[in-house]
């Protein structure tokens, strides 16, 4: 079973070869602060399945949504917290390569960055989906290394 390390580097990987793919298919060309926003999305997604065991992804992964959760608090955006903080405990309601670790939640799990902002902020989806399908391809990267495909 790879390590966060791998992990890591096999989200690096995927996003990098994705992004090589929509510039020079000229699909999509993020600003420099939206790219490092999409990268930081996918290196998280990728560690996200094995958040629910003693690890140093997970450290990672929670350290992130902590300066994260402090960002929000002070721009008053308590209701957007909230919401991440109770998708954050998800993973603790289930076994070490449960429903994490399966095809639709790779799908389903990232739903909240297209659907949150549409509630909240009425916020078109289309804007959105760059940063949903980092999520999933970040995902996608774990699983793919997990061999669960």
């Amino acid at each position: 079973m790879p390590g966060f390390k791998a992990h890591l580097f096999g989200g690096a990987l995927f996003f990098l070869l994705a992004l090589t793919a929509v510039l020079w298919l000229g699909i999509y060309r993020p600003d420099y602060q939206t790219l490092a926003l999409l990268a930081v999305i996918t290196l998280l997604a990728a560690l996200f399945p094995d958040v629910d065991t003693d690890s140093k992804g997970r450290v990672l992964f929670y350290g992130a949504l902590l300066a994260l959760y402090l960002v929000l608090m002070i721009q008053g955006r308590y209701r957007l917290a909230a919401v991440l903080g109770f998708c954050a405990l998800l993973p603790a309601v289930a076994h070490h390569r449960g429903w994490t670790h399966s095809w639709w939640a790779m799908l389903l799990v990232p739903l909240p960055i297209l659907i949150l902002p549409v509630a909240f902020y009425e916020r078109s989806p289309l804007l959105l989906l760059p940063f949903y399908l980092a999520a999933v391809l970040g995902y996608l990267s774990h699983l793919v290394l997990d061999r669960v495909f």
